[in-house]
């Protein structure tokens, strides 16, 4: 497995539209025009002015400005570009509450994790395990054994002091108490502090995803002497502190001024996220500098933004999102793998993915490319009418005679996708019929009963195979040889080891057509020219923001 020893890691990351994502999510500038060479009286009075803002800036905060009213930075000695001490970032999704140990929601992850509390690994911009709290490991030659050697002089934001004591006592209540998450690292036994900068766990069976998970919620410090309102605020040893927060508006950080490491230190003092489910005021938002950056942006209502590089930039980026078609593989219609099969080769990828902007990624299977075990499987079921139109005609279907089905979504998703769906099925013998419900609606008949036809989805989860490998969950695939592959996996001691297992796991699902990957969702962000440091991978899961900075 991953033994990195190497600085504290970097999570570069830049999920999703208006909607919701599933498991983890379930429940929850315009720039002034630069004139020419400016005057000798008009250098003198510009001087003045920034002296003047200097005083009035320092008053300020010495009266208690708060971070949500901090402005732009000093000017250069030249009176050139400001690094603005706020940068502002919008999301769609906003958390319920703060607790992240209780609350669900990808949200969270995606603001607290790796900015306010910090876990025993972090990831980086390829989904890769690396150091956090703890700086090198070395696991045992069994897995069942993960030694943790912790950096130096760590504390809290209020200043306690955070050693092995804290990791262990962090990991058993998780264990314990049943925090979100926690079923996570079943085979989890136990965390013992060695000595304080030493902490030990232990395993009562191999996990090869131990370390990934160790990287969420699972891994998170926490101070158990510390008295707060878990669901409002946070005390912990990331490189910013909550300033405040209203699930109707916006969170806002401020720097942790007794931040312990050097490697994520805050580079900007404030960073405000507001939260803008409505797609038009979010571009509004930017357009009128509100934002400095939008995460994500639909890849249709980028364009304008991308026709104006000289006060934005915009860029795409991979993430774990997988737009799932499923099929119920329990129902009489569906059990016949020649009907899946034919509507998998029935349904034109290209032309789907072509009407939503053209910028989300080919899908042939269940595991996406951040991901360990991908493979490229779109070659499996490329678009092929007339084959799929033969498989139909083995089955008893043809256009004259075609196979009743009843797709249920969420409207949260828009009913272009499923037009699209009933458009290209009815060409090989399916009339398909569109059921658009609340979500609310969704997980209950869908997700928890089970009760549906074909469903459609984005499970935006990483490292969330093991649903197919799960006959209880929803899908109802039950593949034997899938569920043995998948335990090799867990078990396997090196990574090489379990990619392996899982590549060969996701080919056997792909073939056996229990569902349909439509396509894989990448993140448009759209940024003011200027903004700098904003992750551009997997921002959807978790969501740096150390390093981001704004010269105007």
């Amino acid at each position: 497995m991953s033994h990195n020893s190497g600085a504290h890691g970097d999570a570069g990351a830049t999920k999703q539209n208006n909607a919701a994502s599933t498991d983890a999510s379930l429940n929850a500038r315009a720039k002034s025009p630069r004139g020419g060479k400016p005057k000798g009286w008009l250098i003198s009075l510009i001087s003045v002015l920034v002296v003047v803002a200097v005083i009035i800036g320092v008053t300020m905060y010495f009266n208690g400005k708060t971070a949500s009213d901090a402005g732009a930075g000093d000017a250069g000695a030249n009176g050139a570009s400001q690094t603005a001490d706020t940068v502002t970032v919008g999301i769609k999704l906003a958390p319920v509450n703060l607790d992240i140990r209780h609350q669900s929601g990808s949200a969270l992850e995606q603001l607290l994790i790796g900015n306010v509390y910090e876990g025993l690994v972090s990831r980086d911009s390829d989904n890769k395990v690396q150091p956090g709290l703890a700086k090198s490991w070395e696991i045992s030659a069994d897995g069942l054994t993960y030694t943790f050697h912790l950096n130096e002089n760590m504390n809290f934001s209020n200043g306690d002091a955070l050693d092995a004591d804290d990791v262990a006592w962090s990991i058993n209540e998780l264990k314990a108490q049943k925090y979100y998450n926690y079923d996570q690292v079943k085979n989890l036994d136990k965390a013992e502090a060695v000595d304080a900068d030493t902490v030990k766990i232990t395993l009562s069976a191999p996990d090869s995803n131990m370390l990934w998970y160790l990287s969420g919620r699972p891994g998170l410090v926490f101070d158990k002497d510390a008295q707060y309102d878990a669901k409002t605020s946070a005390v912990g040893s990331g490189p910013y502190d909550v300033v405040s927060f209203d699930a109707s508006d916006k969170l806002v950080l401020k720097a942790n001024d007794k931040y312990w490491g050097a490697d994520h230190k805050a580079k900007t003092p404030n960073v405000v996220v507001r939260f803008l489910p409505d797609d038009n005021a979010a571009v509004n938002a930017l357009k009128s500098g509100d934002v400095q950056v939008l995460s994500p942006i639909t890849a249709t209502l980028a364009k304008p933004f991308q026709s104006d590089p000289e006060h934005y930039t915009v860029a795409a980026n991979d993430g774990s999102d997988k737009f799932v078609l499923a099929f119920n593989v329990a129902n009489p219609k569906l059990a016949d793998q020649r009907v899946r099969q034919a509507i998998r080769y029935g349904i034109d990828h290209a032309q789907i993915i072509a009407s939503r902007g053209g910028v989300d990624a080919a899908l042939g299977g269940p595991i996406p490319s951040v991901d360990p075990g991908y493979e490229d499987l779109t070659n499996l079921y490329p678009h092929d009418a007339d084959k799929a139109k033969a498989l139909m005609a083995e089955a008893g279907y043809t256009a004259d005679k075609p196979l009743q089905l009843t797709l249920t979504y969420a409207n949260v998703y828009g009913t272009e996708l499923g037009d699209q769906l009933r458009s290209q099925l009815k060409e090989i013998g399916i009339d398909l019929k569109i059921n658009y419900v609340e979500f609310s609606t969704w997980l209950q008949d869908v997700h928890t009963n089970g009760d549906y036809e074909l469903s459609l989805v984005d499970h935006a989860e990483s490292h969330d195979f093991y649903k197919w490998a799960t006959p209880s969950y929803y899908y109802h695939y039950d593949n034997k040889q899938v569920q043995d592959l998948y335990a090799k996996a867990l078990a396997a001691t090196t990574d090489a080891e379990a990619d392996d297992y899982l590549r060969q796991a996701a080919r056997i699902v792909s073939e056996d057509a229990p569902a349909d990957w439509l396509f894989g969702y990448r993140v448009t962000v759209a940024m003011a020219k200027g903004v700098d440091g904003f992750p551009s991978r997997l921002s959807q899961s978790v969501l740096p923001l150390y390093s981001v900075t704004y010269r105007k």
